[in-house]
């Protein structure tokens, strides 16, 4: 699976002085919490018009990898949780809260790991269903990733809540070093590109990108989270699909149209 295509924007130094602040949230859980790629992205970016003058990380977390990332200057900001499944933040609504205290423009999402760790604790063997609840296109493979890409779709309306021109970013995720997740982890990722086609707007487009293809067992430092090669990895496959982005909000600033939808209490 190979990410979606994204076709440059290019956008000279006075365009960009005139646009506001982009606000960039990374968003997931311990494979955006506890790791550097969020360091190493942000030094990809500074040779860019996005540096940090133009795109500010935000979240309410500033945690990074317990064996420390190289760069001691970067961005920290990040909305990370280590040991969150989807389906929790979905159901619980954490996600408008974290969005209230930290507005963004863009989002990437890495999510999805830990629910089907969970789940193939609590369940053991996947069990599958003809019917699931009108979810189109989820028929035959398996409850767990249903009630996963439902989540996203909580997630995806949430962030339109407080930003009808949300631009996202969703990873197809890494694998892991337990070989039996790989199945499953690849079931979801399968089911997030036409998920993200049916959710796809021109205001808020939804763009996949493939961090499973590639990654090794050999890029994990612990069998979970990304070590420095599988960190440089992920930053390849991020950077790309964030330039994209930030040029797709800048060139709509250009244009006057509104950022976010004012949060009525």
């Amino acid at each position: 699976m190979r990410p979606t295509s994204l076709l440059p924007i290019l956008l000279t130094p006075l365009t960009l002085a005139q646009n506001t602040t982009i606000r960039y949230m990374p968003f997931g859980d311990s494979i955006t919490e506890i790791v550097c790629w969020r360091a190493k992205l942000w030094e990809k970016l500074q040779a860019t018009p996005w540096n940090s003058s133009a795109v500010n990380f935000v979240g309410s977390g500033k945690s990074e990898s317990q064996v420390g990332c190289k760069d001691t200057k970067y961005d920290r900001d990040n909305e990370g949780h280590s040991g969150f499944l989807a389906i929790d933040i979905a159901n619980k609504g954490q996600l408008d809260g974290w969005l209230k205290t930290n507005p963004a423009d863009v989002v990437t999402m890495h999510l999805g790991t830990n629910d089907i760790v969970q789940q193939n604790k609590v369940g053991g063997t996947l069990r599958y269903s003809e019917d699931l609840g009108g979810e189109e296109g989820m028929e035959g493979i398996g409850l767990a990733v249903a009630d996963i890409i439902k989540a996203f779709t909580t997630l995806v309306g949430t962030m339109r809540t407080h930003n009808a021109n949300m631009k996202i970013i969703v990873a197809q995720i890494i694998p892991m070093g337990t070989a039996t997740y790989n199945p499953k982890i690849q079931d979801l990722n399968k089911a997030i590109v036409p998920w993200a086609a049916g959710l796809n707007t021109t205001a808020s487009p939804i763009w996949v990108v493939d961090q499973y293809t590639g990654f090794s067992s050999s890029d994990l430092r612990d069998g979970v989270h990304p070590n420095d090669s599988g960190d440089t990895k992920m930053t390849n496959v991020w950077y790309p699909a964030l330039v994209n982005a930030f040029g797709v909000v800048a060139k709509a600033e250009g244009e006057g149209k509104r950022r976010e939808v004012e949060f009525v209490a």
